[in-house]
């Protein structure tokens, strides 16, 4: 990452974090849909983030359960 570029820090909950980061590992990033290639490479970002940056990591698949269960609750649609 370009250390003159701005950051933005977006605090999430850690539930949250854990979803994204099984999905983002998970998922075939050539059949997300996209308008511009900029939006996979922000995704991959984001795993980079993830990665470097959080201990979702090493979560467990009863971790991801139990997040999967915790954010699926505050869906409200």
């Amino acid at each position: 990452m370009d250390a003159a570029l701005p950051i933005v820090r977006v605090d999430l909950w850690r539930a949250d974090a854990a979803v994204l980061f099984d999905w983002l590992v998970s998922v075939d990033l050539n059949t997300v849909p996209i308008s511009h290639p900029a939006q996979k490479q922000a995704l991959m970002d984001l795993l980079a983030r993830f990665e470097t940056d959080t201990d979702v990591v090493d979560i467990s698949q009863a971790e991801i359960d139990e997040a999967q269960s915790a954010v699926a609750q505050n869906m409200g649609w």
